[in-house]
């Protein structure tokens, strides 16, 4: 029999001891492993054309419209059936996408590395929050916001990040959750800190003083800006614990709108599924449940990593945004530590006397207590080309784990 608690232990140590640091951009296809020029990344686990969400198939469209493959919607979705776009989840290929989470081949990509253990992940330029393309919108405004973020802002921040040397994502975190952010939903100091340390190698390295000023601007305004590389700086934490042998930590958690789906360490890359669900929500005026999508995109890999819905006490004010009492915030993290292996070393909670954050999902604690990973997120809209509808709380389907648990007990033998 393996050693479940040894493997368990290595694996979450990798994990907090992974350190990543933002580096460069570049573009897709140049960087990220596996992309071709007709393929598609997406959020969550794999899913076929005719079973994507809105919000992904409207995210596709707008990617097809971006890179120039199609001239109009109709004509990117005929492009979609046709069977030559190839479709694959961002986790696939080392990348992370918020929401719709579509990646297309010529996008700038942040390059994130884990300094400790030489692993590289990727995640795109954040638009904010809204009618934006990872929420499903595809509109002219959207594309065109898309492009001055591809021809002005990406360049920009390139030529920063390369000055700067490199900035060190985990040292931001741990500073930001002292400072009212979790990491995933609320970002607000984190993406200050971020704008506070790129401007003076934008001031320096941008072309002009009009660009340095607008993207400063758009950095400072946008409260999520820091989020794709989080995103891609949580998977570099968590792909440091891959593939070992006899452990029952999750390494990905993620969702596409249609089905949630994880892995475990102790069983590679074979995914766990089950229809995702509807998210507790507070929703924009003009706007309800029926018009929500289920709950969608790669970025639970922030709660997977131990922040997140992991750490919404050190966030108190979020519950004004997704809705509930301050004191649930808490209550959220309290249950986490029920069904996870460690507490974060470089992560913690001034509210619970500094302890280290809920870090290590095993499947074996999920099953027995029946407590899922909860999570902080938006909604989009159900259907393309609409965008965000509004915020709120989801827990994990018990389904995934318990199917993984089963797999787990085949593979190594406790039938």
């Amino acid at each position: 029999m393996v050693d479940i608690e040894k493997a368990n232990a290595y694996v979450v140590e990798r994990f907090m001891e992974a350190r990543p640091v933002a580096t460069t951009m570049a573009k897709a296809l140049d960087v990220v492993p596996g992309l071709h020029e007709n393929m598609l990344l997406h959020a969550g686990p794999p899913v076929t054309y005719e079973r994507m969400s809105g919000p992904i198939k409207g995210a596709m469209i707008g990617a097809l419209l971006f890179e120039g493959k199609a001239k109009n919607p109709e004509e990117a979705d005929k492009l979609l059936r046709s069977g030559k776009i190839e479709f694959s989840p961002c986790h696939d290929h080392m990348c992370t996408g918020p929401m719709a989470g579509v990646i297309s081949p010529s996008q700038l990509v942040y390059v994130i590395e884990n300094q400790t253990h030489g692993i590289k992940c990727f995640s795109n330029l954040n638009e904010g929050r809204g009618k934006v393309m990872r929420m499903g919108a595809y509109s002219e405004d959207v594309l065109e916001k898309l492009r001055w973020m591809e021809a002005v802002l990406g360049p920009t921040v390139k030529a920063a990040l390369e000055a700067s040397g490199g900035i060190d994502v985990r040292a931001i975190l741990s500073k930001a959750l002292h400072m009212g952010d979790d990491g995933h939903n609320r970002l607000d100091a984190a993406s200050i800190l971020w704008t506070t340390q790129l401007a003076p190698y934008i001031v320096t390295t941008a072309k002009d003083t009009a660009t340095a000023a607008e993207v400063i601007k758009f950095l400072g305004e946008n409260a999520l800006s820091i989020l794709n590389p989080v995103m891609a700086g949580c998977k570099t934490m968590t792909a440091a614990g891959e593939n070992v042998e006899g452990s029952t930590v999750v390494t990905v958690m993620t969702r596409n709108g249609t089905d949630w789906g994880i892995r475990v360490s102790g069983l590679g890359n074979q995914w766990f599924t089950a229809p995702s669900p509807i998210v507790k929500a507070l929703y924009f005026p003009g706007f309800s449940e029926k018009d929500a999508c289920p709950d969608i995109g790669d970025s639970v890999i922030t709660e997977t990593a131990g922040i997140g819905g992991f750490a919404m006490a050190t966030a108190p004010a979020l519950v004004t945004f997704i809705g509930g009492e301050p004191r649930d915030a808490i209550n959220t993290t309290l249950d986490m530590y029920e069904i996870t292996t460690a507490e974060h070393k470089q992560f913690t909670i001034p509210f619970l006397d500094f302890r280290g954050t809920p870090t290590g999902v095993d499947i074996r604690k999920v099953v027995e207590k029946q407590i899922t990973p909860r999570v902080n997120t938006g909604v989009a809209h159900k259907d393309p080309g609409v965008g965000q509808v509004g915020a709120g709380v989801v827990s994990a389907p018990m389904k995934c784990f318990e199917d993984a648990l089963y797999a787990f007990a085949d593979k190594y033998g406790y039938n």
